[in-house]
Order: C-alpha cells, then structure tokens, then sequence
C-alpha cells in the first residue's frame, strides 16, 4: 500500500509540475548526450593512440659481414627480455623487397643491396623502447655495443613525440570525463531543486502530519529516476541515429583501421542508461535533504 502510494504521488507531481519535470528530464538529455558523445570520442582517441603507439618498433641493424653466431647472441638477449612482445628477423632480401614495394623509385637502379638484415622488436608497451634499445647496446663485452651489430634505433624524437601525446590524450579525457560527470550532476541538482522548493509547504506539511523522511523522500527520488530514464532514453536514441547516418559520412573521410575503434555502442548506451538513472534519483535525494531538516 505504502509503495502504491509512493509511485501515485511520484506520477501525480510528474503530471502537476510538467514544466519542471520537461526541464530535468532535458538536463539530463543533455548532460547523457553529451557524456556519449566523450565516452564515445574519447575511447576513440585512445584506441587511435594505442595503435599508433604499437607502430614503434625497436630495430637492431647488423654489419653486412656479421656472423650468425653474432646474430644469435642478440636474438637470445631479446627472446629473454619480457619487455619484448615479439620480434621478427628480416634478411638483406627481405628487406630489399620491401623497400621494393614501398619505394620502387629509390631502388630501380640499384646494382647491389644496401640494406642490412635487421631484429624488428615489438615492445609489450611502447614506453619500453628507449630501454630495450640501451639494453642492446650495452650486451656486448665491458658494456659496449655487441660485435656485428650496427645501430639500433628506437624511432628517436618522433617516438617520444608519440608517446607525450598519447599520455596528454589519456589525462585530458579522464579530466573531462570526471568534470562532464560533475556538471551534469550539479546542473540536474539544481533543475530539481527548483522543483523541491515549488513544492517546499507540501513537504512541510507532510512532516507535520508525521511522515517520515523516507515516505517524503520516495515520490521525488523516483520523480528522478523516471526523468534520469527518460532523458537518457532519449539521448542513446539521439547517439543511435547519429551512429547510423552522420559517423558513416565522417568514417569515409578517416584512413581507418580494424584495432582503432571506440566503445560498443551497448556499452555506451548502458553507460549513460545507468548514469542517467544514478543522477536523477541522487540529485533527487541529496537535494532534498535540507528541507527535511524541520
């Protein structure tokens, strides 16, 4: 009876105050829309930032007359390192025809092969590449470069550039992930606020008959809950069109790859669903707890 009671009180204000219930359940249209859309962006970005990261590879070049027992030597020293993911060895040959495919006018004309055999390192985490590339070049005898290896290159400057904006791109999402999420809810607060205060003699009255703070409290948290849900209903309708007519126009105009993608869109969509729900019914409650202070 108690809980009937409370979902016909909740409908009833819903009904009554229909401007104020329209102005929360748009905030929190808003504010879930806006999070789908970082959430969705921001995995993105990051996803993108992995991939470009997992470019960087460590390459160990040997002299065109080292041995195979030189070779071996540094293969053993990767195959023992666990900061190496895999590594690949790629022949004079191989290297050629490579340079082949990829710059046939830089190697038309050529009489003998340039290219040295080389280690193509891949690192477990990018940030490793710099200490893999010292490692190597300190295992040969007193510390030295090992004998028949050429250079090492762990992609220098360009890597570190990559590497700096890949950490500035994951701190300045979760930066505006957690302020998102705090505007969103001091914005639905406030929306809600101004519904409790219209309705402040009601909710005096009801303490003074003997309500309790609970029975007071349960109209408007669920007053929340349905506008939480429905404005975030809404918004994942907004992101599912969006997904479905304007990503495709945009996607066509990215060179894109099949590691580089953001959040599944159910994630994201239950992401905001819960959010939505979590905000409405919190706003609801903390924001009502100074007027049950009588």
């Amino acid at each position: 009876m108690r809980i009937r009671a409370v979902f016909g009180e909740a409908f009833r204000s819903l009904g009554a105050s229909m401007s104020t219930t329209v102005a929360a359940t748009l905030t929190v249209l808003i504010g879930m829309f806006v999070l789908g859309l970082t959430i969705s962006l921001g995995t993105w970005v990051l996803s993108w930032s992995d991939h470009v990261k997992q470019q960087l590879l460590v390459k160990v070049y040997f002299e065109s007359d080292a041995t195979p027992k030189q070779v071996e030597f540094v293969r053993l020293k990767l195959a023992g390192d666990e900061r190496v993911e895999k590594f690949t060895f790629v022949p004079e040959e191989e290297a050629l025809r490579r340079m082949r495919k990829k710059f046939p006018e830089l190697v038309k004309n050529l009489s003998y092969n340039p290219l040295p055999a080389a280690f193509e390192v891949i690192p477990t985490k990018a940030e490793y590449n710099a200490e893999i590339k010292q490692e190597i070049l300190r295992a040969g005898p007193g510390g030295k470069k090992p004998p028949g290896v050429e250079n090492v290159k762990d992609g220098g400057e360009t890597s570190k550039r990559i590497l700096r904006v890949g950490s500035i791109v994951e701190v300045v999402f979760l930066v505006g992930l957690a302020v998102l999420l705090v505007a969103s809810t001091l914005l639905i607060a406030n929306t809600i606020r101004l519904s409790i205060f219209a309705r402040r003699r009601e909710i005096e009255v009801m303490k003074l008959v003997g309500a309790t703070n609970w029975f007071v409290r349960g109209p408007f948290m669920l007053e929340g809950l349905i506008c939480g849900l429905a404005g975030s209903l809404i918004a994942v309708l907004l992101l599912l069109i969006g997904k479905e007519v304007v990503l495709p126009s945009i996607l066509g105009q990215i060179q894109d790859s099949r590691d580089v993608h953001a959040l599944a869109f159910e994630l994201t969509a239950f992401s905001i669903l819960g959010a939505g729900l979590l905000l409405g019914a919190a706003g609801s409650g903390l924001t009502l707890h100074r007027f049950l202070r009588i």
